[in-house]
């Protein structure tokens, strides 16, 4: 027992070591640590679940899912007007104003997961209620993990507070992977509402939990920059891309797991499992892909992926014709990693505007106007998505998606590393 008590002890010193290193000493980190953790793990049981309930429990058509995805990124478009209008907030206040709205909406889809006229409705509106809490809090959870730590430990927080979030997400994943197998194994049947309601009641349970943490958490005065729009013409080409990024990545979010379900039968845990596989991945390839970007360079970086991604979408749309049914349900299932690991390339359009942006103030303002830019086309994408799909089939729809990516790759190619990346004066 004496060993045991001395390994705690050494246990807690080494814990406490760590953390002092990369926060303030006066932070109270534990509890914003805390709600990353519970709101990760809601977060993951949430995700897990979505399109399996959407295509199983409310029937929603791919046609349909195309308009459910096009109001639920409205808040992402409209984020940056948001946060404004919320300028006499700190972030402190408005972090915990957005981890609210993501409970409410949990607490709706709670509510709602029963059959009834209208229930499409219903569901759509507490998705975006969800969506606003979940973009609100984008930006300032950033611009708290800055203010905890140490200004030379400013990289170290950031990576740990995403690691932490990504874990959550994991673990939520799990869980829904396993309990649906287990659900399956007793003899519920798979279009059993049940389950659903069990995830979404575990994930309000947790989300609601981070709320009262959150409400802990010290007020700050601290008020992040919060312009409208910031355009420049010298980030023209990183709006660009941001166009062709905007419009393939929500081809693949929205449709690509309709894919599976509705053409190759994948049922909640397969997605689950699928999401969590990707969210590993992502956890220990991040780094390795910015090292890459370091090497090799940020150009190279963005032409190379979307040729690999064209690759991707082809076989996405087409190894139904191409395989038997077994074979093509693998393809399409590593294809589908495949893309969630591609997409961590997209990280190098970051580091093209850091290069040529003259301050830190203009590399936010145009990171933040860039994620607007993103969605816009998001939006319209994701509704001639779904008439896509309705009207011509798969096969049209990631065509469609691989063709954007080679525009991607040849717009990419005409950055000129050399002369772009000069400090000029900006302008608006």
């Amino acid at each position: 027992m004496g060993l045991c008590k001395r390994a705690g002890i050494v246990h807690h010193f080494i814990y406490m070591k760590f953390f002092n290193d990369i926060y303030r000493p006066d932070a109270k980190v534990a509890r914003f640590l805390s709600v990353l953790v519970l709101s990760g793990i809601a977060y993951g049981l949430y995700r897990g679940i979505q399109d399996n309930y959407l295509a199983e429990i409310v029937h929603i058509s791919p046609f349909e899912r195309g308009i459910v995805e096009f109001f639920r990124e409205i808040p992402g478009l409209l984020v940056v007007i948001i946060l404004a209008l919320m300028y006499r907030f700190s972030d402190s206040r408005i972090f915990k104003i957005g981890s609210a709205l993501m409970a409410a909406g949990l607490v709706g889809l709670l509510l709602s997961s029963v059959n009834f006229v209208g229930v499409k409705f219903v569901v759509v509106i507490f998705m975006v209620v969800f969506s606003s809490g979940e973009h609100i809090i984008m930006p300032v959870k950033t611009t708290l993990t800055l203010d905890l730590a140490k200004r030379e430990k400013s990289g170290a927080a950031l990576g740990l507070s995403g690691a932490i979030g990504q874990l959550g997400n994991i673990a939520g994943y799990v869980i829904v992977t396993g309990l649906f197998y287990i659900m399956s194994r007793i003899g519920f049947k798979r279009n059993d509402i049940m389950q659903f309601r069990i995830i979404f009641a575990a994930a309000t349970a947790l989300m609601t939990a981070a709320v009262l943490v959150s409400l802990a958490l010290q007020e700050t005065t601290l008020k992040s920059q919060r312009r409208r729009f910031y355009f420049a013409k010298k980030f023209t080409k990183f709006y660009m891309l941001e166009v062709f990024y905007g419009a393939r990545k929500q081809i693949f979010i929205t449709f690509a797991p309709y894919v599976l379900i509705l053409q190759y039968g994948a049922d909640t845990s397969i997605i689950a499992m699928l999401l969590g596989i990707c969210a590993v991945f992502g956890f220990f390839l991040n780094p390795l892909v910015g090292r890459i970007i370091d090497r090799l360079g940020y150009k190279v970086v963005m032409v190379c992926d979307t040729l690999i991604l064209i690759v991707v979408c082809l076989l996405y749309g087409f190894s139904h014709r191409l395989f038997p049914p077994h074979i093509a349900f693998i393809v399409v299932c590593v294809n589908y990693i495949l893309d969630s690991i591609i997409s961590m390339a997209s990280m190098a359009s970051n580091i093209y505007v850091q290069r040529i942006a003259s301050s830190q103030e203009e590399i936010t303002a145009t990171l933040s106007t860039g994620i607007s830019v993103n969605h816009v086309i998001s939006i319209f994408i994701a509704l001639m998505g779904g008439w896509i799909w309705k009207v011509t089939g798969i096969e049209v729809l990631f065509s469609l998606s691989a063709f954007l990516g080679l525009l991607n790759s040849v717009y990419a190619a005409t950055i000129n590393v050399e002369k772009e990346e000069v400090k000029t004066p900006s302008g608006t």
